[in-house]
């Protein structure tokens, strides 16, 4: 007879830094890759924040597999990508995660004193749902919820204490084909009807992150 059980192991994540933990710090951004990315070329997108009163974090999702389909042994140039879940045994790997975010915090505040660091976290197309799960688990404070082009998890249910306070900015491209205009507005109006107010940002891009943007939520941070 076949029997499933767990067990929990130690692992080694890995994590990429734009930036450098200091007295001028004052944005701490926490970014979460989207599915088939590495951590790695994900923080590329987020060089037009660098400066020193910001520190960007890019944690990688735990489980990497060759993005190729094709059969056969895969070499050097084969192209790797990540994943924070599939549909199986998806409610550990939740689990995994959200204890990996928090360890990455915990790393990180050693480092830095909290007292006027804002910390902002950023969810790309399969990061949204990852960011969504751990900000609405965790007791770590956030000023800032960023949810850029994905989907909402479908067991949480939107309302004003979900994110214990942290504004929330849903962000959509709108030459997104990976994200259609009804599913933004669907979103928009659970959110809101579920009172967590979201700000709507939509830009003339597709599915990425883009530098405009990321300056203006920036900026409005730097101004608060």
């Amino acid at each position: 007879m076949t029997k499933e059980s767990h067990i929990e192991v130690a692992r080694t994540a890995r994590i990429f830094t734009l930036g450098e933990p200091g007295p001028a710090v004052r944005q701490v951004w926490l970014v979460c890759h989207g599915y088939g990315q590495l951590a790695s070329r994900f923080l590329r997108r987020f060089e037009p924040l660098a400066e020193a009163s910001r520190l960007i974090v890019a944690p990688e999702a735990l489980n990497r597999f060759y993005v190729e389909t094709g059969i056969g042994p895969h070499g050097p140039e084969s192209r790797v990508g990540a994943t924070w879940m599939t549909r199986e045994d998806r409610l550990n790997e939740i689990e995994d995660y959200v204890r990996y975010l928090d360890a990455v915090c915990e790393a990180v505040f050693r480092e830095l004193t909290r007292g006027g660091v804002k910390l902002i976290a950023l969810g790309f197309s399969q990061g949204v749902s990852t960011v969504a799960r751990w900000a609405a688990r965790t007791d770590v404070a956030i000023e800032r919820l960023v949810l850029w082009a994905g989907s909402w998890p479908p067991e949480l249910e939107p309302r004003p204490d979900l994110f214990r306070g942290a504004a929330v900015d849903l962000v959509a491209g709108a030459m997104d084909a990976s994200v259609s205009e009804a599913s933004v507005a669907r979103l928009y109006a659970a959110l809101e009807a579920g009172g967590i107010g979201p700000r709507l940002i939509r830009y003339a891009g597709g599915h990425a992150i883009d530098g405009d943007v990321l300056r203006e939520i920036a900026g409005g941070l730097d101004r608060d």
